[in-house]
Parts: structure tokens; sequence; C-alpha cells
């Protein structure tokens, strides 16, 4: 393919064809500003702040649209440039209210630094029409938004969209039309304008008055995120420091949800190779995602028998603690407080599901975003990459590495199928086995044999591929043995309560490095986890047990109430 040369800022540049001007210039190391653009998005030029001129043209084009072509010669720096971005900066700001306390960017806002690099001023009002919606475990400020659109663009299910009168984000009043709380909205926002209910204001209500033995377990996709908070490179596996953090800010006892991973492997294994043997309900699909399972129970409710009955990694282990570990610890379940810290915002609405208590009690108590654990680092004055590494809390500190995958997409039946394969064979699954499932696409396939029995898998990352095969298995039940669907895309290293920026590229990184602890690690599947068999052995004796704690139903759902707040901070 041909290169492309033109003129930037007065120097010659070459780069290759089909490449927009601001792709260009940050290959030539030349900085044009932009808010709205997201490298995983279609640019769309709302917010003006990436306008250019080019010689020839009437007027200015924004970069982040306009393709390159040779021979054009590109300003980008000129004082009317300057003069049209503080025009569009001061436009944003009106539609804008500055709360950089109460914000999912940590400090870390580009809105805030091309304020600085602007010397623009803080104009924006909360106005009348503008209103803060909750609906699940999402937060919605119109008093926040510029109405960049990005939200409506990755919303999976079309529950957002922009009011042409106001240009603030819309929520959806079709009964039709749900949000599934996958958090994606919040991930895109450029402007802080979207959260997570509680997020930030209830960091400090943790530990309670201290009558509570607080114990906290952390996700596995947390170890490959938390770091960026920190200024660490996005990938970087910080699980010790991680440990030593969580105990450093006041945790009495630090668990790994991987651990629970490994006993959601052992009963979804189990689940799969039941549902196969027995010729149904296939396909068996996961149920980790509650994204997903609201997904299902909203839209496609003839499925639901098709999904796992095992409960969420964070769910089961939330219950085996407070109905087991409790006891072997002389602490009354209820006066545990457990915490859960999640890469995902679906995950607060999961954890206060009615159908989840046991006896009466939430196996989870609260859950925080990887956003929201940095902050309560950062208020404690805690930097994790100055932290000397500590191990997890036995009997949940030392999980496979098939626990570990679940964070990646392809991860849960990877798992899932080293030990199906186990159980079925008594032999191992061959190392690297499972290659086509892993990765970044939106829809992967295998199939795998198990002694005579064949085993179609569909692994998906994404609702709208969800959405694809869902209507292919209407048509063609039998096209899949098992499902497994993560809706962020890449899994739940891309979710929606992880750091920002997120992009394809971050998430690649961050699924790489829990790859690379599965891969050198001792312990790869959940089936040789000794802690997992001791457990099994000592507390799953009986069926009722077993089915009370780590298992749980599925409904049809309606449509989600949406609640207007008072203000911003209220959640």
């Amino acid at each position: 393919m041909a290169n492309i040369s033109f003129i930037l800022n007065g120097q010659p540049v070459t780069v290759g064809q089909d490449m927009t001007l601001l792709e260009a210039a940050k290959l030539a190391g030349i900085t044009i500003p932009t808010l709205c653009n997201h490298p995983d998005l279609p640019p769309s030029g709302t917010c003006g702040m990436c306008a250019v001129s080019v010689r020839g043209r009437a007027g200015s084009v924004r970069a982040c649209e306009t393709m390159v072509e040779e021979g054009m010669d590109v300003s980008t720096d000129t004082p009317e440039l300057v003069l049209e971005r503080q025009g569009s900066l001061a436009t944003i700001l009106e539609h804008h209210v500055l709360e950089c306390d109460d914000c999912v960017f940590l400090q870390k806002c580009h809105l805030l630094e091309l304020v600085r690099e602007y010397k623009a001023k803080p104009t924006g009002k909360r106005k009348e029409a503008d209103l803060v919606l909750r609906s699940g475990s999402i937060v919605f400020d119109q008093t926040k938004c510029i109405g960049c659109g990005n939200c409506v663009r990755v919303c999976p299910t079309g529950y957002l969209s922009v009011n042409p009168v106001t240009g603030k984000v819309t929520l959806s009043d079709d009964p039709n039309v749900e949000c599934i709380n996958c958090g994606q909205c919040i991930t895109h926002c450029p402007v802080g304008a979207i959260e997570g209910v509680g997020e930030f204001e209830e960091l400090e209500r943790i530990f309670g008055n201290g009558t509570k033995t607080v114990v906290v377990q952390f996700a596995p996709s947390i170890r490959t995120s938390i770091g960026e908070e920190f200024g660490m490179e996005p990938g970087t596996v910080a699980t010790g420091q991680l440990v030593a953090a969580l105990r450093k800010v006041g945790f009495r006892y630090v668990f790994d949800t991987a651990a629970g991973a490994d006993f959601t492997t052992m009963e979804e294994a189990a689940e799969v190779v039941g549902r196969i043997q027995a010729g149904g309900p296939l396909p068996a699909m996961t149920s980790c995602c509650p994204s997903w399972v609201k997904f299902v129970e909203f839209y496609y409710p003839e499925f639901i028998p098709n999904l796992a009955s095992s409960r969420s990694p964070q769910i089961m282990l939330g219950g085996i603690v407070k109905e087991y570990w409790s006891h072997k610890e002389g602490i009354r379940p209820e006066d545990i407080e457990m915490v859960s810290i999640m890469p995902c915002v679906a995950k607060k609405a999961e954890a206060g599901r009615e159908e989840l208590k046991i006896d009466g009690r939430f196996p989870v108590d609260r859950v925080l975003t990887t956003r929201e654990l940095a902050r309560l680092f950062r208020k404690r004055g805690i930097d994790i990459s100055k932290l000397e590494p500590e191990a997890a809390d036995d009997p949940f500190g030392e999980p496979s590495g098939a626990g570990v995958i679940y964070g990646s997409s392809g991860g849960v039946f990877e798992s899932a199928f080293r030990t199906a394969y186990y159980l079925m064979t008594k032999e191992e699954l061959p190392e690297d086995a499972m290659q086509e499932i892993r990765g970044i696409d939106g829809r992967k396939e295998k199939i795998v044999t198990i002694g005579e029995t064949t085993i179609r898998i569909c692994v998906v990352s994404g609702l709208d591929n969800a959405r694809k095969v869902l209507e292919e298995l209407k048509l063609d039940p039998h096209k899949y043995d098992a499902l497994e669907v993560m809706t962020c895309p890449g899994g739940c290293v891309g979710g929606g309560g992880q750091p920002i920026p997120t992009s394809v590229e971050i998430v690649k990184k961050r699924s790489a490095g829990l790859y690379e602890i599965d891969k050198t690690g001792s312990l790869r599947v959940a089936h040789r986890n000794k802690a997992v068999h001791g457990i099994y052995h000592e507390f799953f004796t009986d069926e009722v047990t077993r089915k009370k704690i780590l298992h749980t139903k599925y409904a049809k759902r309606g449509k989600t109430d949406v609640t207007i707040l008072a203000d911003s901070k209220q959640t």
C-alpha cells in the first residue's frame, strides 16, 4: 500500500493511507487537542477541539474525521485556531458543571487539562431542566453532559440517546428497552457525566463503627488494571502490592475472588457435563456476567433455562466466607462485612439480587469498582507501586490459573473445560488446547472432543455479538452446546468499573497479564486446588448445602424504574 506525503505545520510528513489527520499528527509527534474522540469509536467531531486548517479550504476542518490526502498543507496551531478552540471550549464549559472532587477521572481529567492549557473559565451552572438520573447501578448527570454522544454509541441496548433540544443524554422510556448496567457508557464518556452508584461518596462508610469484621475480595482482572491508577503500565501484574494496600487501608482479611472462581469452575464444569450427558437444556450458557444475565432475563427470557445455575465467583466466595469460614473463625455471619472489589458496576446490582440471599443474608454487602478502590487508596495516601508484595489470606489466597483467567473473554469456558475434560477422561486437557477462544475478538468458536463426545463452543464478548448468536439459536437450537458471553469488550478486563481511559489496546494488555499468571503458575486447574477440595470434603457434603450456597435461579425481569435524584451527590 502506497504512503501519503503531506505538509504538517510546515514540515513534510509521510504516513500510511486510510489515516485521519488526528492519527497522522500523533504519529508525527504533534498534539492536536481533542475531547470527544475515543480510539474505539468512529469519530464524531462533536467537541470541535481538534479544529485544523487546510490550505485551499474555507474555514477549519475536524482532524478526527478528515482523512489525510496527498499534498495537503495542514496547520494545527495558528492564532485563529487557538481562538476557535477557546470558543469551542467555552461552549463545552457552559454545559458542564465542574465537580472535580466527585468524578470518575480522579483528577486525571483531559477536560481539566484543556481548561488549564487554554486558560478557560468554568462557567457551567446547574440548569433547572438538567436532571441527575439513576437507572439500576448507574447515575447519569445531565449537569455535566456535553452531548458528544459517545455513551449512545457504546450502549448495547439502545437505552441512551441525546435529546435534540437540550443536547443532553436521555434515558429511554420505551418499556421494551432496558439498561443492563454494563457501564461502557462510563468508560467512554469524556467528561465524567456518568458514574456508578455510590461512586465515590460511600468510601468512608466501609469500615463503619468498627463493630464488624471487614473482609475484602478482589476480582481476577483487578490485579492487572489497578496499577494504571498509580502510573504502572496496563497489564502489569500487581497482585501482591494490591493485597498489601488492602491490608494497609484497613481490611482485616484479604481474599482472592479467583479462588471463588475455582468453585464456580467446579460447579459449572459439572453442570455442563451433566447437561451434555442428559441432552439438555443446551446450549449451556455462562452466568458469571450480571449484565448478560439481565439481558437474557429481559430480552430473551426463553433462554433462561439455558443459563448455568452456578453463582458467580464473587457471590460464591461471599457465601462460603459467611456460611463456612466465619464459623471456622468463630465469627457470626451477621458480624461480617463482605466487600468486593470488582471491574464492573453491574456487580453492584448483582450483589443486591434478593434470590441470592442465604438465610436472609446477602453474601456480599458492598461492591467497589477498581476506580473507587484507587480513590480510597489515594485518600489514605497509599501508592501501591511503592509497596512490597504480600500474599492473600488462606484458605482463599491461592487460586488456580484457571480462576485468574476468568477476567478475560474465553477464560470462563477454558477454565470449565479444563475441569470438564478431567471429569470425563481422568486426564488433563492438553496445555493451550483452548487457544482459539482466547483474545479480544467478539466471537470465537471451538470444537472440543472429549472421548466420544463432541462439544461445540461459542465464546462472545459484546452484546451486539450475543444478540446475533441468540437469534441464530432461535433458528438452529442445536448449533452450539456451550455459550460463554461477556458483555464488555474483551471480558472483565474491559469492564465499566475499570480505570479510565480504557481502549481495546489497553484491554489486550490487561488480558495478557492474566494469561501470563496462568502460564507461569504451578496450579493451573481448579480441580487441583487443595483448599477447594478441602472445603468440598468438609462442608459441601450434601446436595442441599451445595445448592443453597453455590447455585441460584433466574426469572423474567421487567423494566427498571428510573429515579430522579436531588443532586449529583445523592445516590
